[in-house]
């Protein structure tokens, strides 16, 4: 059958742990981060993005793509245009702003939420808990 999904776009750009960034990282497509960058993580405007922050990952400055998964830690402000996942080692310090949210437990944010007003639908908060396949979905407005 046909699927309604968005295929997700290849990660093709990798900054392995123990190496450290400095400076404005702008990207297409997508990109994992293992290592560490002191300097905003922007993806390009046009076209669909992923970008993973990994578990042992740092980022202090602005985030921004489509499809943001985030385990590890981001010191400044996120926005996900499309679904921010927060996988149970998130830290984040700094306001978010997203479309759907899908928030494990363990994960923490200190700031503000702020959902994007794309249309006036509330956007959707994904409950992920760890006991089922497939958790509930709420709207929150």
């Amino acid at each position: 059958m046909f699927s309604t999904k968005k295929k997700q776009p290849p990660i093709r750009t990798l900054i392995g742990e123990g190496t450290v960034i400095t400076g404005e990282l702008r990207f297409k497509e997508g990109l994992r981060i293992d290592g560490e960058v002191q300097g905003d993580v922007l993806a390009a405007e046009e076209g669909h993005s992923i970008l993973v922050i990994s578990e042992k990952a740092r980022v202090v400055g602005r985030v921004r793509a489509a499809h943001v998964i985030i385990n590890g830690r981001v010191e400044g402000p996120v926005q996900s245009d499309e679904l921010l996942e927060l996988q149970p080692k998130a830290s984040i310090v700094g306001d978010v702003r997203y479309q759907s949210l899908e928030m494990h437990q363990g994960a923490t944010i200190n700031g503000e939420l702020q959902p994007l007003k794309a249309d006036e639908k509330a956007p959707l908060i994904k409950l992920a808990t760890s006991n089922a396949p497939s958790a509930p979905t709420a709207a929150v407005g």
